[in-house]
């Protein structure tokens, strides 16, 4: 009885950690399928920014975007086959311990036909009733005589329940083998890409170089341009916090004094951090939040206090958040720009064109803003997105999912 307690303790502590590994390996899957929508997404958008003029800057950038995502697929790969070997070595230790449990099954099985063969007569079994002192005696012979009967029963059923279960985790075995040969056949793939990506990259450094100083103007003057747009854009906010404030008898131009509503609605916005959805339905990040690095000279770099999502042409930028719009500007350089405001929280969508929403207005997540035109120094369909707490600026990629 302990050693049948001791197996069912180990098939139910076998079984949670199937379940377990299984929660793991499906939200492992989900990763890797996203990053797969992802690097599809980056190839089509980088088809069709193919027809434009891009610098050697612009290009060294666009591969950049792709050895991040390409190495992050990578890496999931790594995770889901460590995980599928995990699973291995847990079946292959299950079914090492149902074959030793079957060997024991059918030798106390082949001993009890033995023995029920040596005394399989009729006239064994009468005289042993026979030979019962009284009734009782004989009741009880006849009870384990048939409690005999049951076990053996029991015993083959069970022998045939383990063969079963056997076969089954031998089917699973080689299913979990095949599925991280598969896995393992990508990472091969997705490597080989990636070192083709590299030695892109370094082509076009190497050509840069060769006339460094014309692109550090190029690098520097963008830093300029955007420097003049941040100053123009923390201005507007400023005055937009300033507006709001008035109507409750403050007069700080920094920091929103809040209502319930407002409260609430920051709290909402606070409790989705890291969910939040894209600005738009695809595209490719071609500048990100803080310090972006060149690959041409250690020293040069470019700040943002925002980023640029490069996309297709006729997208649209749509809200991040149930909010309101509270001011549409133009900014020379920039187009249209829409602030909407969640809160303490602001969400800023600058080089639109056609707009879909008016000062005031409520809007809801996933709400058409409007269109995204060409930037007027690239010609290229892009959006440039800025993430605020009051007048402080955030990383958008720790608020949007997946960035």
């Amino acid at each position: 009885m302990k050693k049948l307690k001791t197996y069912l303790f180990l098939l139910l502590a076998f079984g949670f950690c199937t379940t377990v590994v299984a929660q793991t390996q499906s939200q492992l899957e989900a990763q890797r399928r996203a990053v797969e929508k992802e690097i599809q997404q980056i190839s089509e958008i980088l088809k069709a920014t193919k027809k434009e003029e891009s610098s050697l800057v612009d290009q060294v950038n666009y591969l950049e975007e792709q050895i991040r995502v390409t190495e992050k697929l990578i890496k999931v790969n790594n995770q889901e086959a460590n995980l599928l070997t995990a699973k291995i070595n847990e079946n292959a230790k299950k079914i090492d311990a149902l074959r030793d449990e079957l060997e024991t099954l059918k030798t106390e099985y082949a001993q009890m036909i033995v023995k029920s063969y040596q005394s399989r007569s009729e006239q064994n079994r009468i005289m042993f009733l026979f030979s019962s002192e009284n009734f009782q005696q004989a009741y009880k012979r006849i009870q384990y005589m048939k409690q005999h009967a049951d076990y053996r029963q029991k015993q083959g059923e069970r022998i045939a329940e383990q063969s079963l279960a056997l076969e089954e985790l031998n089917a699973t075995l080689f299913n979990q083998k095949k599925e991280k040969e598969a896995v393992l056949a990508k990472n091969r793939q997705a490597k080989n890409q990636l070192l083709e990506n590299k030695k892109e990259q370094e082509v076009l450094i190497a050509e840069i170089r060769k006339d460094e100083k014309k692109y550090v103007q190029e690098i520097q003057g963008k830093q300029k341009e955007i420097i003049r747009i941040e100053k123009e854009i923390d201005r507007l906010i400023k005055e937009a916090i300033a507006a709001e404030n008035k109507k409750r008898g403050s007069t700080s131009s920094s920091v929103y004094k809040l209502t319930p509503a407002g409260e609430a609605l920051a709290k909402d916005f606070e409790k989705n951090k890291g969910k939040l959805p894209w600005p738009v339905e695809r595209g490719l990040l071609s500048m990100r939040f803080g310090v972006n690095k060149s690959h041409i000279n250690n020293n040069l770099k470019v700040i943002s206090n925002g980023i640029r999502i490069e996309t297709e042409d006729n997208a649209v930028a749509r809200s991040i958040f149930e909010g309101e719009v509270v001011q549409i500007s133009l900014i020379r350089g920039a187009n249209k720009m829409v602030l909407v405001r969640h809160g303490n929280y602001l969400s800023i969508y600058r080089n639109l064109t056609n707009l879909y929403v008016k000062t005031h207005q409520k809007i809801k997540t996933g709400d058409k803003i409007g269109d995204i035109g060409k930037d007027p120094s690239s010609g290229k369909t892009v959006l440039s997105f800025v993430l605020a707490k009051n007048a402080t600026k955030l990383d958008p990629a720790e608020w949007i999912m997946q960035m």
